[in-house]
């Protein structure tokens, strides 16, 4: 097998930019403020939410079963004083991941993937996101919707492990020998940008490896380990780490409101049902 080339595709570059948006250099790398630029240029501010509807898709039945399978473990360990240490934060926190992988973030991140890879293909087949997940399913079957569940049970578990671990570690901290002092939702939303910053440098190999194991040329590759090692191979260690920048930005603001929701919720909820 040859080494995979680092070049960026134009076809797929210009795939991602907004449609009647002409790309002053398409066979180079977008910036992306360049990309922002164009997208409101060619499509107004409406243009930056196109797509919406398939995240929310995906979105909020990731979110239900993470932070309930994460709340359901959290209540078997909390002491007396409703304390949850920084060690069992990190075990519920893989748990939730681990769940939310199997049920709804594997076979999302496939479709998404694979409507990506499509798009960047001389003749796009899918036509919207019903239909390309009924194709899917029809040529390949349920299954063709999990490719790459061990890449991302392994990168959702310790994504998840290493936000609950480290928003816990500095909820323990600033909260001391108080458990029930509350949060303000902007220390909140630093804990969270902090925690989000912490799973990127942490776990985006792992999103990388993922990423491969669900594309169209998925089947270059055996396994999780052969991908990982063909990476390695072909392109060297920097290419684990392709996209952090970007992604860094996104996942922290991401996390960050993320908590502040569910944060804001929980209180909420204390104070109606008296969860405490």
């Amino acid at each position: 097998m040859s080494g995979a080339s680092l070049t960026p595709n134009p076809r797929c570059l210009a795939a991602a930019a907004p449609a009647g948006v002409k790309l002053t250099h398409p066979g180079k790398a977008i910036l992306a403020g360049d990309c922002v630029k164009q997208t409101v240029q060619g499509h107004g501010v409406k243009g930056l939410y196109r797509g919406l509807s398939s995240l929310l898709y995906g979105s909020i039945p990731k979110a239900a079963v993470r932070f309930g399978t994460f709340e359901f473990l959290s209540n078997q360990f909390r002491d007396d004083r409703g304390k949850l240490s920084n060690r069992q934060s990190l075990v519920c926190g893989l748990g939730a991941g681990v769940f939310e992988a199997v049920m709804v973030v594997c076979p999302m991140e496939t479709v998404k993937v694979k409507f990506i890879h499509d798009q960047c293909s001389e003749k796009p087949k899918y036509r919207g996101f019903f239909h390309g997940v009924r194709e899917i399913v029809r040529e390949q079957g349920l299954r063709g919707t999990y490719q790459g569940l061990t890449a991302t049970v392994l990168k959702q578990g310790s994504n998840q492990a290493i936000r609950f671990f480290v928003m816990t570690s500095l909820k323990n901290w600033y909260k001391g020998d108080d458990p029930a002092k509350e949060l303000n939702p902007l220390i909140t939303g630093l804990f969270g940008a902090t925690a989000g910053a912490a799973s990127v440098f942490g776990n985006t190999p792992l999103d990388v490896i993922k990423t491969r194991m669900q594309g169209l040329e998925a089947h270059k590759y055996k396994s999780t380990w052969d991908c990982a090692f063909k990476i390695m191979k072909y392109e060297g260690p920097l290419a684990f780490y392709k996209g952090t920048v970007p992604r860094l930005g996104r996942v922290c603001l991401d996390v960050a409101i993320v908590f502040i929701i569910y944060e804001e919720v929980v209180k909420v909820l204390n104070k109606v049902w008296k969860t405490d």
